[in-house]
Order: C-alpha cells, then structure tokens, then sequence
C-alpha cells in the first residue's frame, strides 16, 4: 500500500502534522489506515489543538481510498446481487452439477483438486484457455481478460461466463520457496485477483491445483494452509484406478455440507 507521504503533493490536507498524528498511532501506510480503528483515531484527533484538520485528513484518506475500489456492500446488497447477477453455469456433468445443486456459481472461486490424471483437465474439456508459464504472465493475461470482459459488456458483445486456470499450483509453486513473504503475497494476490474478476465481472472462475505428498505419505493439495481460506469451493476429485469412474467431494462451500460426495464418469 501507498506511504501517506506520497499521498501528499496531491492532498495538502495530508501534511507533515497529520502524518506525524498518524505516525504516533502507528499508522505509516493506507493499509495501516484501513486497519486502524477509525472512531479511535478521531477520538484522538479531538484531543489535538488541530483537531478539525486532522479529521480532514482522516476524511480524505477515506474518500481516496473510496474512489480506488468497488463501493462497500452490506449483506442485504450482496443477497440481492447473487440472486440477480449470479447465475449458476452447468460443468456438463449430471452428478456434479447435482452435487453443487447446478454447477458452478458466477461470482466465485472454485477450486479442483486432485491427484495426477484423476481428470481434472477431462472435466474442463471444451474450454479455451490462454497459456502461461509464470505467475506474472499470469497477471498479464488476467488483467488482458479484464479489460476485454469489460469493453464486451460496454458495447453488448457476447460475453465470457467461465474463467479457467489450470494447474494453478505450477505457477505459484516456484514463488514460494525461501524464507521471504513475497512468494505467498503474490499467491495471495492471484486469488484476490481471481475472486475480484469473478464478483465484479459475473463470471465462474475455476481454478486447479495438484496434489503431493504430506505428513505420512497421505496425498493433500500442493497449495497449503495460506491458500486454502481463498477460493469461495474446495473440490476433491479422485479417480477409480482402471476405470474412467470419478468421485467429487466437497471440501469447503458457502452453503452447501463438507463431505458430501458425488459419482461420475469422464470420457477420455
């Protein structure tokens, strides 16, 4: 996030007094402002000689931060949202689409996990997807995606419904090696980016992520304890051994039961 101070040529109102206010409270950053107890904060700014300057500043912090995302929404406008704007997208595949009570939800992150060749690109069939090697070719192509999505809703074009990346894990992978927290702040920004297209954009946004081995040769999703609490659906996907039969099992979601489970079958 922005240091206040590079905030200031454009904002006088943000001056050296009301960084030093803000640096007193610990608040160096918009993110240290956005985590701060704002009521707090002009609590104490009603304690200062410039009392109603600083609150002010406080007030246009709030409105740049405001103008740079998506308005607030409480859960009345985010019910409304989903049942007007959210529609659910078929995978093709009776027993999964009964399991998830129609399919994939526009609006959410989903994500498939499962060993090597349990079909996780078999049930994506029929998809167009771009390639990429790296996480920040990765970005390149979201934001390209971003911007086409947006310009095909402007002029009343067809419009894409579901977003694919496959094999998620291969590209945040190398990024996480090392002790440093850059890798897992760009994973964590890959998913933000991925829920952000798929609230804003209306759009499914599926994403897989391969397996490996954990505590006592027991398989668990490559991606780990960071990662988890960011797709909207966890789905594991298990294949019979021989066979072309698949069980799908729910992991995580929003409104429907963990551990339920599904039963289908992938043509090669």
């Amino acid at each position: 996030m922005a240091p206040l101070k590079s905030l200031e040529a454009q904002y006088g109102i943000l001056d050296s007094n009301f960084q030093s206010f803000c640096a007193s409270n610990g608040i160096f950053t918009v993110e240290d402002f956005l985590l701060h107890d704002l009521s707090v904060l002009a609590a104490f700014a009603e304690q200062e000689p410039t009392s109603e300057r600083l609150k002010e500043g406080i007030t246009q912090v709030l409105s740049i931060i405001d103008r740079q995302h998506q308005p607030w929404l409480n859960g009345l406008q985010l019910l409304e949202d989903a049942q007007q704007n959210k529609h659910v997208l078929s995978t093709g595949f009776k027993g999964i689409d009964k399991l998830l009570e129609g399919g994939l939800r526009e609006g959410q992150l989903t994500e498939l996990v499962g060993p090597s060749s349990s079909g996780k690109t078999q049930v994506m069939s029929n998809i167009l997807c771009h390639s990429t090697f790296d996480i920040f070719s990765m970005f390149d192509v979201l934001h390209q995606l971003e911007n086409s999505l947006k310009s095909q809703g402007h002029k009343g074009d067809c419009k894409a419904r579901t977003l694919i990346v496959d094999s998620i894990s291969s590209l945040i992978t190398p990024i996480l090696g090392g002790s440093g927290p850059q890798g897992h702040a760009l994973m964590t920004s890959a998913g933000f980016l991925l829920k952000k297209l798929a609230h804003e954009l209306n759009i499914a946004v599926l994403v897989t992520n391969h397996m490996v081995a954990g505590e006592g040769g027991n398989l668990k999703p490559a991606l780990g304890e960071s990662w988890k609490s960011i797709p909207h659906v966890r789905l594991l996907l298990s294949r019979d051994q021989g066979n072309k039969t698949c069980s799908i099992s729910i992991l995580k979601h929003p409104s429907l039961a963990s551990g339920e489970v599904a039963r289908f079958v992938i043509d090669d």
